[in-house]
């Protein structure tokens, strides 16, 4: 039973609405003014919808919406009056009222837009729920590994975390910065607030300024309504802008300006926007090579620097690949519906030897395309493709592991195995002519496939 609270110093239209209310299946806890009101839903705890008299003894039903929405947001108010005020309406739902009706000429919409009411706080909790679901994937117990430099970078990242300070990361890409920036976020005093994220290599100068900063109707030919840029939607919270090098250097004096002032202006807008929003940035370049080059204002660097971190590459923590693996092999053996599926020792040992240019992402791509292939229940070197076997070498009884030649044998005897004996498509693999193959063949006696 939905638990809401009636405001009202009316007692008989008060006790009216709340029989009508109650054959309808919610519970009612009256109020007769404002502070009644607020001790009410202080004590009651777990109250969805208020429905308030305009006018109250004590005070106004405007002003009251105000400080339950203030301190309740998650509770939705609908206020009703027995003569409708435009000014009033306004104002109300400027405040963050659900809805304003006027008493007896729409006492049939009252059950709707209560519904409706019910409809909106029932989905706001099911948000915050996801969010929480996805604070907790996003925390820094969900960054998987016990190297020494992973460990190094969480504990900076937990440091600035309870701080307000901009931050920069710097690695190469795929080594999980996104994630860092989100987990930061999630153990900041603003983890109740948005995490916003924007890729500032993915649009034009014109679009980027658009989509950071918003504009006002009328700034262009299709800007028929104000429109909020994604730095508005980061209020509070925390934006994030990944590949910061690659930000129009257009842009960047109205990014300096956010970061000295809180100020900023949509585009097409004459008067200021404020905003209260941290900003964590990333990059896979050397931002003072691009300074250098002209592309990055030296201002803007040393302000969004003053924390680095360096994210290690999955080179520098080789003992981290057998768990990232591990994780991404439960992850898409579950959803490929292979869930017995399982790893021999010869499948880490091959990505324990590769470079890994790609980092986590380009792991986590591998381990999915072998989960695909393998049909066999257990993933082992087989499973992997020919580009990731290529370079690694397999010592042989015939050749040292060092050895020029052991290593082209082991190579191609593997391209063999990977086409199956198909030497015009082992041949096109390894990028030499058919007659070449045949030849390395037979001075490598190597066994028909």
């Amino acid at each position: 039973m939905k638990n809401i609270l009636l405001v009202d110093d009316e007692k008989k239209l008060r006790g009216l609405l709340s029989r009508i209310l109650n054959k309808e299946a919610f519970h009612v806890i009256e109020a007769d003014d404002s502070k009644s009101a607020m001790k009410k839903l202080e004590s009651v705890g777990d109250i969805e919808v208020v429905i308030c008299d305009v006018k109250l003894p004590d005070g106004n039903g405007v002003e009251l919406t105000k400080k339950i929405r203030d301190k309740y947001p998650m509770i939705e108010v609908i206020l009703l009056t027995a003569f409708g005020n435009i000014q009033d309406g306004v104002q109300a739902m400027k405040f963050g009222a659900f809805d304003y009706l006027i008493k007896g000429d729409e006492n049939e919409k009252i059950i709707p837009v209560l519904n409706r009411a019910l409809e909106k706080t029932a989905f706001q909790r099911r948000i915050i729920e996801l969010e929480k679901k996805l604070g907790n994937k996003y925390s820094f117990q969900s960054v998987i590994g016990n190297s020494k430099p992973i460990l190094q970078a969480i504990e900076l990242a937990k440091k600035v975390a309870v701080t307000d300070t901009t931050v920069l990361l710097l690695g190469e890409t795929g080594t999980g910065k996104e994630v860092f920036a989100n987990a930061i976020h999630q153990f900041s005093h603003r983890s109740s607030h948005p995490f916003v994220a924007i890729n500032c290599s993915a649009f034009s100068k014109e679009l980027f300024e658009n989509e950071l900063f918003g504009h006002k109707a009328g700034a262009f030919t299709s800007a028929h309504q104000d429109s909020k840029g994604l730095i508005e939607q980061a209020d509070q919270g925390t934006l994030f802008l990944d590949e910061i090098a690659e930000m129009p250097i257009e842009v960047q004096p109205k990014l300096l300006r956010v970061l000295e002032s809180g100020e900023f202006n949509r585009v097409g807008d004459n008067q200021s926007q404020k905003v209260n929003v941290r900003i964590i940035t990333a990059t896979n370049r050397d931002p003072e090579m691009e300074i250098r080059a002209g592309k990055f204002r030296e201002d803007l660097f040393y302000r969004l620097s003053v924390f680095r971190i360096v994210m290690p590459s999955l080179r520098d923590r080789i003992k981290d690949i057998r768990p990232l693996a591990e994780y991404f092999v439960k992850q898409f053996s579950v959803k490929l519906n292979k869930p017995d599926l399982k790893i021999s020792e010869e499948f880490f040992s091959v990505l324990e030897k590769h470079p890994w240019k790609g980092n986590i992402r380009e792991l986590r791509n591998v381990v999915e395309r072998a989960v695909i292939v393998e049909e066999s229940g257990e993933l082992t070197k087989n499973s992997l493709s020919v580009e990731m076997m290529a370079g690694i070498s397999w010592p042989s009884d015939s050749f040292s592991q060092f050895d020029l030649a052991g290593v082209e044998k082991n190579h191609i005897q593997k391209v063999l195995q990977y086409t199956r004996g198909n030497k015009t498509e082992a041949a096109r693999l390894l990028n030499i002519g058919l007659t070449t193959l045949y030849r390395k063949i037979e001075e490598y006696q190597l066994a028909e496939q």
